[in-house]
């Protein structure tokens, strides 16, 4: 048995090794990242450049597409360079970054979709209080303690990491380093680890997770007893982006972290890591373009202003 100093890197064998296949993977990825991108720094600055959108819920919304463009510059790149690579490698120091990396900005983003379904439950539910609840402070206090999270979520599940040993076998059926792929690795015990990593997503995981689902069943409920159907269906729009969102994230990141680690399911795995890992932050800004007309405003006047300028 050689310790982890002695396996200084990491093979990824990606997602096919079929070289046709490899070139579509990567205009495919390329394009996806580009358009992740384009799109969330789009929403980060009409948001902070018009005046329309200077209010918690756009707030919330820059810093999710934060999350988003940092969320898919963590694999993306060096997925795209392993495609055209002969040598598909990735250093331990590189893997360990990713996997930090990886535990930050997903605990992070599911708190700030937790802090955004409170501002959606501030709004419709308690309306008449909803600027003294939504204060500036509170909500600059919400976003902080979110990424305070991601930190003490991914210090928790790395340190662990710290004691494994690795023998020979250092090839990884995966495009990318994931906390599983890596303990499937390992030749010494990792019943900790996996412990760490189930108890972790439990506690981080399930407590967003049910924050905003209680949030969600009081907006129901309070959406279901207005009189009007024109201010039901208003309602309503307001909250399905954000409800399509947390779907797509937390469906796909709880099967990947929660279910038991298996050969059988090593394609599946690789389809919900590309779709909450890549798709999702590409996915995000458009669902909330589609569904909210103050963000088509605002992007419509920004662009047309810079056509003006032009």
């Amino acid at each position: 048995m050689e310790n982890q100093s002695v396996i200084t890197e990491f093979i990824l064998l990606g997602l096919s090794r079929d070289p046709h296949v490899q070139v579509f993977f990567f205009l495919l990825f390329l394009t996806i990242f580009l358009v992740t991108l384009l799109g969330n720094s789009a929403i980060m600055l009409v948001t902070r450049t018009e005046s329309s959108l200077q209010n918690p819920m756009f707030f919330f919304l820059s810093h999710l597409a934060f999350v988003d463009i940092c969320y898919s510059s963590i694999t993306v790149p060096k997925l795209l360079e392993n495609i055209v690579r002969k040598q598909k490698t990735i250093s331990w120091e590189g893997c360990i970054a990713q996997i930090v990396l990886t535990f930050q900005v997903a605990c992070a983003e599911v708190f700030i979709l937790a802090a955004m379904a409170y501002d959606r439950y501030a709004a419709i539910c308690d309306p008449l209080h909803y600027t003294t609840i939504m204060k500036t402070e509170i909500c600059r206090n919400l976003v902080s303690g979110a990424w305070a999270m991601g930190f003490l979520y991914s210090l928790v599940n790395a340190l662990p990491l710290l004691n494994l040993h690795f023998c020979k076998n250092n090839i990884m059926n995966n495009y990318s380093c994931e906390l599983p792929s890596v303990l499937a690795l390992s030749c010494t015990q990792t019943l900790t680890n996996y412990v760490v990593l189930l108890l972790s997503v439990l506690v981080f995981g399930f407590s967003s997770f049910l924050f905003t689902l209680i949030s969600y069943i009081h907006i129901i409920s309070t959406i279901l007893k207005m009189r009007s159907a024109e201010g039901r269906r208003k309602a309503f729009s307001t909250c399905s982006s954000h409800l399509i969102v947390v779907g797509l994230f937390y469906i796909a990141a709880f099967f990947r972290y929660v279910k038991p680690n298996s050969e059988s399911f090593i394609y599946l795995d690789k389809v919900t890591s590309v779709q909450y890992s890549i798709l999702t932050p590409m996915l995000n800004p458009m669902i909330y373009s589609l569904k909210n007309k103050d963000i088509q405003n605002a992007l419509a006047k920004f662009f047309g202003k810079c056509r003006f300028l032009k």
